[in-house]
């Protein structure tokens, strides 16, 4: 009796035809329970399609399993990262769109002809956007998401949505121009919404509903991943708009130091013209986190005309 799990998913009703080749790009450690499953139920859906599985040095026999059901298979000699594999697996597609999902079945392939039909739409990215009726997510998930979703938007100047789902489609020429920005661990998804919507392309979003884990055990940990929002954040406005950020935070400390100024000036020492400690620590702390910002700012600006040229 195999012991690969029963997901449930269901058929498409008829095949879709597609003005591109695709090629889905799974990464996959440590994955053997149930990636047979995902890999067939992801082929009901694409049967011409390349299925690339990338085994990050799985400890099991996830490549063997992932081979057996169809797929081909690229092998990390050593443990590199979720975003790592996903770049190898960019790399190695030869498919004009990538289609990228998880190997833990939490991505339900029934949404698979909404984000390749909005593809076909004309759009450079599309991202499968989990709702709020998705299976296991929780409040402070559901919280932290919001504020990732909203910082990027404010950073990119246009609205964006579920910045950390992995379940996307891209057209390949376009995301190769962006692959040294992503990271090896798991910010890929972020990063890569961002670097789209900030460089001008098209980039539209799915309603999706996800799926509990498929077995096996998740790596995710509320401290870590308390960590992980925060490094995603500094990542999020050193790469793509950090004068937005450090300006609003320099504006902040010259009010503030106005503020002391005048608590000194007209409470602590009536109308005798002194500049406490605090204000001039203020006043001057101000002035070189703009010129940070303004620093950063330059070179994020020319990082961006050296990838349009």
């Amino acid at each position: 009796m195999s012991n690969e799990l029963a997901l449930d998913y269901q058929l498409p009703p008829q095949e879709a035809v597609y003005p591109f080749t695709v090629t889905v790009v799974i990464p996959a450690y440590n994955e053997a329970h149930g990636i047979a499953r995902v890999v067939q139920a992801i082929r009901s859906y694409l049967p011409d399609a390349e299925i690339l599985v990338v085994d990050d040095a799985s400890g099991d026999d996830t490549a063997e399993r992932a081979r057996s059901a169809g797929a081909h298979v690229a092998r990390h000699a050593v443990n590199k990262g979720n975003g790592a594999a996903v770049k190898t697996g960019i790399r190695n597609a030869s498919g004009e769109v990538i289609l990228l999902m998880d190997a833990d079945g939490q991505m339900d392939p029934i949404f698979i002809p909404q984000i390749l039909g909005a593809m076909a739409e004309g759009f450079d990215l599309v991202v499968g956007a989990r709702t709020r009726d998705t299976q296991g997510d929780t409040l402070v998930r559901r919280i932290g998401n919001g504020m990732l979703d909203n910082l990027g938007s404010y950073l990119v100047e246009t609205p964006v949505r579920d910045l950390t789902s992995g379940y996307r489609a891209m057209r390949r020429a376009v995301v190769m121009e962006f692959i040294h920005l992503l990271p090896n661990r798991y910010s890929y998804p972020t990063t890569s919404t961002l670097a789209f919507a900030k460089a001008g392309y098209s980039v539209g979003f799915v309603d999706i509903k996800g799926q509990r884990r498929q077995g096996g055990q998740s790596r995710q940990k509320l401290f870590r991943n308390g960590i992980k929002f925060g490094l995603i954040i500094l990542r999020m406005i050193s790469l793509f708009a950090p004068l937005r950020v450090y300006f609003p935070v320099a504006l902040g400390m010259e009010l503030l130091a106005v503020l002391s100024f005048l608590v000194s000036f007209l409470i602590t020492d009536p109308f005798r013209f002194y500049i406490p400690n605090s204000a001039l620590g203020l006043f001057v702390g101000g002035i070189i986190i703009f010129m940070f910002g303004l620093l950063a700012e330059q070179i994020a600006a020319l990082r961006s005309s050296r990838l349009e040229s």
